[in-house]
């Protein structure tokens, strides 16, 4: 798998998550990518968001998660 950032968080995550997909199967990106993101992240996981119920960190993961389903619908034209 190649990946071509084009938009990413500020703190420099989305850059680090997406060097870990080079090489990894098409079908475990969204889950990766979640992940991986939270590694990188610079957000204080202790900051809880009373308005989202999680903390920057996991609000992170699940939003580059939803973004790489987007993007990987969008390529299979769905």
């Amino acid at each position: 798998m190649e990946v071509t950032v084009v938009r990413g968080a500020p703190c420099g995550a989305t850059w680090d998550a997406a060097k870990k997909l080079v090489g990894s199967p098409v079908d475990e990106a969204e889950r990766i990518i979640g992940l991986e993101v939270q590694y990188f992240c610079s957000a204080n996981p202790a900051g809880w968001d009373p308005i989202y119920g999680q903390s920057p960190v996991h609000f992170a993961g699940k939003i580059h998660s939803k973004a790489m389903k987007d993007a990987l619908a969008r390529l299979a034209g769905i």
